[in-house]
């Protein structure tokens, strides 16, 4: 089929020790998935249904990166966070059977425009603007669910130029990956290539120009990048 001019290259990500990568279809995002994180954004972290908001596909960033600090924010923050990979096609799925559509596990931070994310708040405005922009879902190299499991449980954290910033257990999530998954699936068909990303913890906090970050989560690779001068493009 003839395109009016080329497509763009396939998003993809790195899976560990192979040379195959994983292709991005969608990046779907849970908010206030920790309560200590909710308490902290000001809201009452009783368990009501996790809400979701996406990013696109070709906003993943891998490991290693230098990021631009994006227009239109002077707050962006840094929001480490365990990301499931889904390699198998479902709609609908009971929750007994959601880790069957996982393919894999990776560290990332969801970069978010906070001053953005605010003031839509406030305005009862949807989050696009503060959460879906260019390169703002950084994401490391993928484990294969079945080489290490499935990480419910285990240390996630995250460091600012050699500070610890963010540290949780996974099992402090209030909504888990098998029921996030199966929630998920009953709005959406999910597909192999879409990117889950679950929330994060407390500890939340700005950027600057030449910070580095590290996430770290048990059983998984690192993730580390740099923030990068402002982008006037």
């Amino acid at each position: 089929m003839p395109f009016v001019f080329p497509p763009q290259p396939v998003p993809s990500v790195a899976v560990h020790g192979e040379s195959a990568r994983f292709p991005v279809r969608r990046i779907f995002c849970v908010g206030r998935n920790y309560a200590a994180h909710v308490r902290e954004m000001g809201k009452d972290p009783d368990r009501e249904a996790p809400f979701f908001f996406t990013k696109p596909a070709d906003a993943v960033v891998e490991s290693g990166a230098t990021i631009a600090y994006p227009p239109l924010t002077n707050n962006l923050h840094h929001e480490a966070e365990l990301v499931a990979a889904i390699g198998r096609e479902g709609f609908a799925i009971a929750e007994e059977d959601a880790l069957e559509h996982v393919f894999g596990y990776a560290a990332g931070n969801d970069l978010t425009r906070r001053d953005l994310q605010f003031e839509a708040r406030e305005a009862g405005r949807p989050w696009d603007w503060a959460k879906a922009f260019d390169r703002s879902a950084v994401c490391g190299p993928i484990r294969r669910a079945a080489e290490i499991g499935h990480p419910l449980s285990g240390r996630i954290r995250l460091d600012l130029n050699g500070s610890t910033r963010q540290e949780a257990d996974l099992a402090e999530m209030i909504w888990s990956v098998p029921e996030i998954v199966s929630i998920l699936s009953r709005s959406v068909r999910i597909m192999p290539g879409d990117l889950v990303y679950t929330g994060t913890p407390a500890g939340v906090g700005p950027l600057v120009p030449g910070d580095v970050c590290t996430v770290t989560i048990d059983g998984l690779d690192p993730l580390t990048f740099a923030i990068g001068e402002r982008t006037n493009s």
